[in-house]
């Protein structure tokens, strides 16, 4: 808090003008110029009561000395002193206040560089002890703090560092109230805001953490197929004793094929045909194809000319025999 306030300024102003123009009333009564040491002693007055006049905000409180001893402490509010016998030692905010703190390259448990920040969050509950126990009580929080975030990094996994903030957090907690619990301070959290490591380090963890996304890939599909591979062989139970079945399925996945594609060719061994009966219904349907294309040859030649040749197997015999 300024020393000088605009109040403070005023009554300084008002009262030597009062005593400046009392002075030059006497003057001007009497004639006689000793009365201007009224001037005088008026600024001296209006000097000592604007020093003497103080204000403090609603958040602070002032600590007063007198002649160097504790003499208490005053405020919010207006108050006065007692000038060239009492000062303000310091003005002692009551608000929470943040500190921002860090570690650099610090080793953790498993002999990991890292680098830590960290903001901690204060509040001044006794402000007698905060006055008279520590010197500069902003700087002792502020070394307490880096020297225990030092001595849990020391103490952790870095694993444990990066999934766990929030357990450092309260055990940065406890141990920074208790170093500064004899100040007169209050911690009321600690939060860890980031956690460097090494680029090298960072680079095989990012790889470590791919493979294991690949792992649970594989492992995911090859639980898919498993569960495929019992359903087929749950359908294949359900066709042994019922070959008609079978054959309805087939013929269905067929239509479906040439109905979505308008023409298809399926290629499937032939002891799976021989099983289905497949063989000679594409036999039957492939000799009837021939006789008919056979029969529009013989129409279009007029019906006559060449005999019709013989079955395979049966030698011809010659005409006029």
């Amino acid at each position: 808090m300024p020393e000088r306030t605009p109040l403070q300024i005023l009554i300084f102003t008002i009262l030597f003008l009062l005593g400046v123009w009392i002075a030059l009333s006497l003057v001007t009564a009497t004639g006689n110029l000793s009365f201007l040491w009224v001037a005088v002693i008026a600024l001296i007055i209006a000097v000592l009561v604007a020093a003497a006049f103080k204000i403090a905000d609603q958040w602070e409180k002032a600590v007063v000395l007198r002649l160097g001893e504790f003499r208490g402490l005053s405020g919010p509010g207006p108050f006065f002193i007692i000038p060239l016998v009492e000062r303000v030692a310091y003005w002692i905010d009551h608000r929470i206040i943040t500190t921002t703190f860090k570690a650099e390259k610090t080793l953790t448990r498993d002999t990991v560089p890292v680098d830590v920040e960290a903001v901690l969050f204060w509040k001044v509950v006794n402000t007698e002890k905060a006055d008279l126990e520590v010197e500069d009580y902003r700087s002792a929080i502020s070394w307490a703090s880096q020297t225990a975030l030092r001595e849990v990094i020391g103490k952790s996994f870095l694993a444990d560092m990066l999934e766990g903030r929030e357990k450092l957090d309260k055990e940065l907690q406890v141990i920074i109230d208790l170093r500064t619990e004899q100040w007169g301070v209050k911690i009321s959290s600690v939060e860890i805001r980031d956690i460097l490591i090494p680029t090298e380090l960072q680079d095989a963890m990012s790889m470590q953490a791919q493979a294991e996304r690949e792992r649970q890939a594989r492992i995911i599909l090859g639980d898919s197929e498993k569960q495929v591979a019992a359903k087929f062989e749950e359908a294949a139970r359900s066709y042994v004793h019922n070959p008609t079945a079978l054959h309805l399925r087939a013929m269905n996945m067929l239509f479906e094929g040439l109905k979505t594609r308008g023409a298809m060719m399926v290629v499937v061994p032939a002891s799976i045909l021989d099983s289905m009966s497949l063989g000679d219904t594409t036999g039957i349907v492939a000799l009837a194809r021939t006789m008919a294309e056979e029969k529009e040859r013989k129409e279009e030649t007029g019906g006559g000319g060449e005999s019709p040749p013989s079955p395979p197997g049966q030698p011809g015999k010659k005409p006029g025999y």
